[in-house]
């Protein structure tokens, strides 16, 4: 990595390495600027990290958001389906019929099946 490359220290010590991280003038140091493309690819990996994170946060929040709704969804078709199944009994179409007055009356003779023989 630093190849037999010497770190040169100050002797003021973590004084210096502060004062030149914020002056950024450590960027220019050989070193540095050797480890540049492992630093780039760290950060890359960094933020494609963090990107997947939120994605993945995003698509949980949004399933969750689903299985609520077809929760409310299946409640209110249990609810439409035992309206529609109260609504086509018998007695309560003869109700509805008198209710609106459609003048049909309800049928008193039974149906009676025609059959029809081949010769």
């Amino acid at each position: 990595m630093l190849k037999g490359r010497k770190i040169l220290v100050n002797k003021r010590g973590s004084k210096s390495i502060l004062k030149s991280i914020l002056d950024g003038s450590i960027l220019t140091r050989e070193g540095v600027l050797d480890q540049l493309p492992y630093l780039l690819f760290l950060t890359f990996i960094a933020t494609f990290y963090i990107a997947n994170r939120y994605r993945a946060e995003r698509i949980v929040r949004e399933t969750e958001k689903l299985q609520s709704e077809i929760k409310e969804l299946r409640a209110e078709s249990i609810t439409s389906a035992s309206k529609l199944m109260y609504v086509s009994k018998q007695s309560e179409v003869a109700r509805l019929v008198n209710k609106h007055n459609l003048g049909l009356k309800e049928a008193v003779v039974p149906p009676q099946r025609l059959t029809i023989s081949e010769k």
